[in-house]
């Protein structure tokens, strides 16, 4: 396995996961654009995620955490664009999670959902969002996926 495989590995059974969606416009120009949410403790930017319900596929969780967070519905892909782990902080406590990543292609913003006024969002170039989240990993699958679309 190449180093290029392992950032984009999606098989680490020793952590718990989660999924995220990658939420992505083509612009008028024909460039990728990348929408990037704020987390609602500390106010970085990421991407929507979130846990899996049971009995839910992993791809269809990606895209219920990107309309309950940023309102955002689309097509999902049903592969994972790859995963990235993270320190989620918890009571005083953090664990290494990792995030199974689905690509969603963005359709329509509704006007309402349930995290409306708790975030805030920025469609951006694909270097853009990689520069601004925190997650070496994440980063390099932006950009990774931004040069596949």
């Amino acid at each position: 396995m190449t180093t290029k495989e392992k950032q984009h590995s999606t098989e680490d059974s020793t952590l718990r996961r989660q999924v995220g969606a990658l939420p992505f416009r083509v612009s008028e120009l024909g460039s990728i654009e990348i929408l990037l949410i704020t987390s609602r403790d500390t106010g970085r930017f990421i991407i929507p995620k979130g846990w899996r319900k049971k009995g839910q596929k992993q791809w269809d969780a990606a895209a219920r955490e990107a309309y309950e967070e940023a309102g955002i519905v689309g097509k999902v892909a049903s592969k994972p664009a790859g995963s990235y782990t993270y320190w989620k902080r918890g009571n005083g406590e953090f664990e290494r999670l990792q995030v199974l990543v689905y690509p969603l292609e963005v359709k329509k913003h509704r006007t309402s959902w349930p995290e409306k006024g708790e975030r805030r969002m920025a469609w951006l170039t694909a270097e853009d969002a990689a520069l601004l989240v925190d997650e070496p990993a994440l980063a390099s699958l932006i950009r990774t996926f931004a040069t596949k679309v």
